[in-house]
């Protein structure tokens, strides 16, 4: 059976997903997951470091399903902002290599999106969290976005023959900073830490404005996600 299998970062970007597609929670599975039918939904931790571990699950009643990375990025295109789409033909891994999505698949998502950026998507080991690393990464590479998970979902389904996409909403422009203290807020395994957050809205109260706008940008950047994986599905059901 093939299906779409959606792979986010974190756990907030995969429930937000799968609040936008109606899709309940995968209860029988020991990590958070979300799916109906032929469509699920789950996160695979930063820097997909979940993945090898939750892949086996995950592909449980599928048939080389359509792999999509999903979620978040950064802007490294100075005309990108907060809420566009994403569309990458090919992503570069943190060693240089070159991973190309499916051209087949590529061409449907560009078609039903309407208005996305194509282009190289780069993914990097660390946070781009400045506009100097931003521009630093986008003089080097040409790419128009930054995350730390594409390249490893892509060449991990690649291996297991699955066919890849890369759909992605932007959540920070390239001159926007995203402070190393809301980076921290969240685990390896991409949940919050509830204790922290709360410590640092008591501590650090100047922050509060940016991580406010960060929220509202997330939520645009995967509400336009949302919507392109939703024409998607659509457009798989027989």
């Amino acid at each position: 059976m093939s299906g779409i299998l959606i792979l986010t970062a974190v756990e907030l970007e995969a429930r937000v997903l799968a609040r936008r597609l109606e899709l309940p929670p995968i209860t029988v599975l020991p990590f958070p997951a979300f799916g109906r039918g032929l469509l699920r939904v789950a996160p695979v931790g930063l820097r997909a470091g979940l993945l090898a571990a939750r892949w086996p699950r995950l592909l449980a009643g599928f048939n080389y399903p359509l792999v999509v990375s999903s979620g978040v990025c950064g802007a490294l295109a100075p005309d990108l902002g907060p809420g566009d789409l994403v569309l990458p033909e090919s992503v570069l891994g943190p060693g240089g290599e070159r991973l190309n999505v499916t051209p087949s698949r590529h061409r449907q998502a560009t078609l039903l999106a309407g208005s996305a950026r194509g282009g190289t998507l780069v993914t990097s080991r660390e946070v781009a969290a400045t506009p100097e690393a931003k521009a630093a990464l986008f003089a080097s590479t040409g790419a128009t976005a930054v995350d730390m998970e594409s390249s490893l979902i892509l060449a991990h389904a690649a291996g297991a023959g699955c066919p890849t996409l890369v759909v992605r909403g932007v959540s920070d422009a390239a001159n926007e900073s995203v402070p190393l203290e809301l980076i921290e807020l969240m685990t390896p395994a991409g949940k919050l830490r509830p204790g922290r957050t709360l410590a640092l809205t008591l501590t650090r109260p100047r922050l509060l404005p940016r991580a406010l706008a960060l929220h509202r940008a997330t939520r645009r950047a995967l509400t336009a996600a949302a919507g392109l994986l939703a024409a998607l599905a659509a457009a798989s059901r027989p």
